[in-house]
């Protein structure tokens, strides 16, 4: 056991010490310790030994290791300091309930700027895996709300697999514009998203397939996808938005987590099917959004059962997977939408059966829509936040930079 070394410096105090912990970044937190409220206690002897409690959100935290070598090494500097003797601590629920708390809104400080309005409402519509039918989910919802009178913004982030253009019947190119800055001057062009009118309400939508042919294959990697989702947040000219649906790839790679980064004020809507083996996939990806500090609003379990023309209902895919990962993830379930020929239909005509489709599933559509405009993610008033445009970023990657110049390229012609 190391044995504390003379010193003849005088101890630092208290404060100091704090000071210095202040530096100590929780590196899955995101924040320093101090302000996380995981150092309880700080006492300082006069023979410099320094006495520091911490308390970690699990007894089994992988950081552990990390925040010990950081405090350590850090504290030690000062000549006056001859020991650092770190007591470990778990924090009961209330005080992890804090310490998420403050870690979101440090997030939510050191976000990165976007032209994604403050005040709009983000939602991510996520799966764990491909084929539950979350693009679909994403585009119906996103006419519903619409559809009250609301504009409602769609972004595809799913860069590999984009098909909102064809499942809302948009092929427009996107095109870029200079925008006047505030003294009057054009500035960087920004690209305009494609826009689609719902009743009294608007759509505007963004996706790769509006800067490639429907049948290209994107070939891009980790850093080359983000860096596009980056670009669709911060050179986009979304304008006044009530709210942002996502339609995320499937999983919890890259760009799940740029977004969280880039939006830490994203909330997180789970789509799952019917079976057991898909809820436990979706499962991990509300894991990966608490792990980002994202709130995770409900479940929908889509292609919930077939009800055929004499009335009698079959679980095609299984029955209990959206109840049993509502239950899992401590969330409710929002609704289930069956199976119908009508939504598919709607989906490969480009007009989403919610606009104006009758039967089970366009009423599930809508039905959600109201839960979310009437209760789990109400639009926010126009003064409860001022709106904070982003300036636009240039460091792309070659693979990114370059269809954005095309974009803007075909604008000019």
């Amino acid at each position: 056991m190391a044995t504390a070394q003379p010193t003849t410096a005088p101890p630092p105090g208290r404060d100091e010490v704090e000071e210095v912990l202040r530096s100590v970044i929780d590196p899955e937190l995101g924040a320093d310790i101090v302000s996380l409220g995981m150092v309880p206690s700080i006492v300082v002897h006069s023979n410099g030994i320094v006495n520091v409690e911490i308390k970690l959100t699990i007894s089994g935290c992988p950081m552990r290791a990390e925040i010990q070598k950081e405090v350590k090494d850090r504290v030690e500097l000062h000549p006056g300091v001859s020991k650092v003797k770190i007591t470990w601590g778990e924090m009961n629920s209330e005080e992890r309930s804090e310490v998420m708390t403050k870690a979101r809104w440090s997030a939510r400080e050191n976000a990165a700027a976007t032209e994604v309005p403050a005040n709009c409402k983000v939602l991510a519509i996520a799966s764990g895996k491909g084929g539950v039918g979350k693009s679909s989910v994403t585009v119906n919802l996103a006419a519903a709300i619409a559809a009250t009178g609301l504009t409602v913004g769609v972004l595809d982030a799913d860069i590999w697999g984009f098909s909102v253009p064809r499942l809302l019947g948009i092929s427009d190119r996107l095109e870029a514009h200079p925008v006047t800055g505030d003294d009057g001057e054009p500035g960087m062009p920004k690209i305009f998203p494609n826009e689609r009118k719902v009743g009294d309400g608007l759509l505007k939508v963004v996706s790769t397939g509006f800067m490639v042919d429907e049948e290209t294959a994107l070939m891009w990697r980790g850093l080359m996808l983000t860096k596009a989702v980056e670009q669709f947040l911060r050179d986009v000219r979304w304008g006044e938005l009530d709210y942002l649906l996502i339609d995320m790839p499937p999983g919890t790679g890259d760009v799940q987590m740029g977004l969280a980064r880039m939006l830490p004020s994203t909330e997180l809507l789970v789509v799952t099917t019917p079976a057991l083996a898909a809820q436990k996939v979706a499962q991990r990806a509300a894991d990966m959004a608490r792990r980002s500090f994202l709130k995770v609003l409900g479940v929908i379990e889509n292609m919930s059962s077939f009800t055929c023309d004499h009335g009698e209902s079959y679980p095609l895919f299984g029955s209990g997977g959206g109840a049993a990962l509502a239950e899992a993830i401590g969330a409710p379930l929002l609704g289930q939408i069956p199976l119908e020929p009508t939504v598919a239909a709607g989906n490969d005509a480009g007009n989403p059966v919610a606009i104006e489709g009758t039967g089970a599933a366009a009423d599930m559509f809508r039905s959600i829509a109201q839960q979310i405009i009437t209760d789990i993610a109400p639009p926010s008033k126009p003064n409860d936040i001022d709106i904070d445009m982003a300036n636009c970023s240039a460091h792309l990657s070659d693979g990114v930079n370059e269809a954005f110049v095309k974009v803007s390229a075909r604008s000019k012609v």
